[in-house]
């Protein structure tokens, strides 16, 4: 008989007690639902209202400093309000946008510089989600002054952030936990995107791949509210049309899902090049630069006029070029001019502190790149190759999935532009060789890689932490007994009833080690026999995420959070065999040791 016998279950159901107990508990969980729904709707809200607002910005200052909706629309004309100037205007206005945002910035809010999303992903993993609401205004008004004096970055890095200073707002002055406030970050970010692309499925889709890292159906209600309500509010302002009228898709030839195959591979070699040319250019300006931060936007902004003397087209996001490039109209050579001219553009443009996304740019330089292959496809292949089009929809998607490695946004954001089924089939393909390629080639993504060069993994500890320095085989705790494979389920749990570890680990007759069982797997079973029920542990026995001795402790705590049990087998890092235990109470003594 066991040390500790399990209780008894009431043959007249729960007892008075439990029942006046659950009821409170049931409500508060409803309430607590009910609250998040609300707090996603609100954030979706501001995120809406934020995004018209920005917009808004961006067209004024855009009209102001070029004297025209879109300059890129008309490339190489002149500003009517300075027509003496000619064309030579843009070497002037990238200055007076930096004499503008330069200040603004440094003395505001320094986390506005750049293109945001790292600093939102930063925000999640390691600070609680806690964003200075400052961020909102600033980097409305920077990002909007940067692109609308010339800067050739987008408007999707922003809002993001913009959207997630206005969610971390919200759940510091409700006073939320830490994982709702990260929550709310997440949606106010699916608010920016939905509402600026009118694509609220990516906007789900991208706060849940890059901002969360992680999907669940409370993240996912949460953030399709904020989506659809910031929706709602876009297409009230801007219409029910999304930002590109992109061309019909067809698969005319089953040749084609080869050749969009191989434009993957490519894109993905385009796109972790287009990250490294980002923060060479960066660097560079960094090492150039010997004065003042507030001034070095307008100092480099001279630069930058000149690249857009040459190349004019690189004015600002430049979806009219985009969109032009996709329809066919313009010869291969200038499309791959205007790639490189758009990475230098872009890069430049933060390397000198402008504020903007590389969302849009990337989706530019891969539209250029789809359009000079399909084109040069045709000329090889003109029987097979298909339309020029749909090599620039494939490009755009896997130059994206390539720099930040997001597949499944890149597939939906590409799915909703377009609302053709048909693009699926070929876009997955291209997507996910050029996520694949991507990860081989660079360990880092366009977003992630700017947090390394800083020394901050997303993955470890942040800097300061208590956790996070010792490795694992010098916190960890001796290993329970191991339970036999073969040994019948009444006997596990009753082994693991007295264990006091919720799991064990499980070996083979050869003490080869199986995996590990937990109580909640056993008594499961146990409720579904005497059918075709397994009735040895060995049948239960799951390999959890692996830890080893030498693993930093920051990273284990990742597995030890997702496990069904109160701990998980250490191994050794040569033998593979566990040789420890790690809990959570093994890792906050890990604090006390530090302290």
């Amino acid at each position: 008989m066991s040390a500790i016998s399990p209780p008894r279950r009431e043959k007249n159901g729960p007892s008075p007690a439990r029942g006046l107990t659950s009821a409170p508990r049931l409500a508060g969980a409803r309430n607590a639902a009910w609250s998040v729904m609300a707090l996603a709707v609100l954030v979706g809200a501001g995120a809406g209202a934020g995004s018209v607002v920005f917009r808004w910005c961006i067209k004024t200052f855009t009209s102001l400093l070029s004297g025209h909706a879109d300059y890129s629309a008309s490339p190489g004309a002149d500003n009517p309000h300075v027509p003496w100037l000619g064309p030579y205007f843009v070497l002037l206005a990238p200055v007076i946008g930096g004499l503008l945002y330069g200040p603004l910035v440094n003395r505001f809010a320094k986390e506005a510089r750049g293109h945001g999303v790292p600093e939102v992903m930063l925000a999640v993993a390691q600070r609680g989600g806690r964003i200075s609401p400052k961020v909102a205004v600033v980097k409305t008004l920077a990002s909007a002054l940067t692109i609308g004096s010339g800067g050739s970055v987008g408007r999707e890095g922003p809002i993001v952030q913009i959207g997630s200073a206005l969610g971390a707002t919200l759940g510091r002055v409700t006073k939320a936990t830490e994982g709702r406030m990260k929550l709310l970050v997440a949606c106010g970010a699916a608010g920016g995107i939905a509402a600026t692309f009118n694509a609220p499925l990516a906007g789900v889709f991208f706060a849940m791949e890059l901002i969360l890292g992680t999907f669940s159906a409370e993240a996912f209600g949460a953030t399709v509210l904020s989506s659809v309500t910031a929706s709602v509010i876009g297409r009230a302002t801007f219409g029910d049309t999304a930002f590109l009228t992109l061309p019909d898709f067809h698969v005319d030839h089953p040749a084609q899902y080869g050749l969009f195959a191989l434009l993957g591979v490519v894109a993905a070699a385009v796109g972790v090049g287009f990250s490294r040319v980002l923060y060479l250019v960066e660097d560079a300006c960094d090492w150039l630069w010997r004065g003042p931060e507030w001034l070095r936007p307008a100092v480099g902004g001279l630069a930058l006029g000149v690249v857009l003397l040459v190349l004019p087209e690189m004015y600002g996001v430049g979806y009219p070029v985009l969109q032009k490039a996709t329809e066919g109209g313009y010869a291969v050579g200038f499309l791959l001019l205007l790639l490189v001219g758009k990475m230098l553009a872009t890069s430049l443009t933060i390397g000198i502190g402008g504020s903007g996304g590389v969302f849009a740019p990337s989706l530019f330089i891969g539209a250029m790149l789809g359009s000079a292959y399909g084109m040069g496809v045709h000329h090889l292949l003109p029987g097979a190759a298909g339309a020029v089009g749909a090599y620039a929809l494939i490009g755009m998607g896997a130059t994206f999935a390539g720099a930040a490695r997001a597949p499944i946004t890149a597939v939906v954001i590409l799915f909703e532009l377009t609302g053709e089924y048909s693009i699926i089939l070929p876009l997955m393909l291209a997507i996910v060789l050029a996520t694949a390629i991507s990860r081989v080639l660079s360990r880092d993504t366009i977003y992630t890689l700017k947090l390394r060069r800083r020394g901050i993994d997303l993955e470890g500890p942040a800097r300061g932490a208590a956790i996070g320095t010792q490795h694992v085989g010098a916190v960890m705790e001796p290993l329970p007994s191991p339970l036999p494979a073969t040994t019948v389920l009444a006997d596990a749990a009753d082994l693991l009833s007295r264990s006091g570890h919720g799991a064990l680990p499980v070996v083979a007759d050869t003490g080869e080690y199986v995996g590990v069982v937990t109580a909640q797997a056993v008594a499961e079973a146990l409720a579904e026999q005497p059918d075709a029920a397994p009735r040895t542990v060995g049948q239960l026995a799951v390999p959890p995420t692996t830890v080893t001795t030498e693993q930093p402790l920051a990273q284990a705590l990742h597995a030890l959070l997702s496990t069904a049990g109160t701990g998980l087998p250490v191994l050794d890092t040569e033998r593979g065999e566990p040789v420890g235990w790690l809990s959570h109470q093994s890792a906050l003594r890990a604090v006390h040791a530090t302290t």
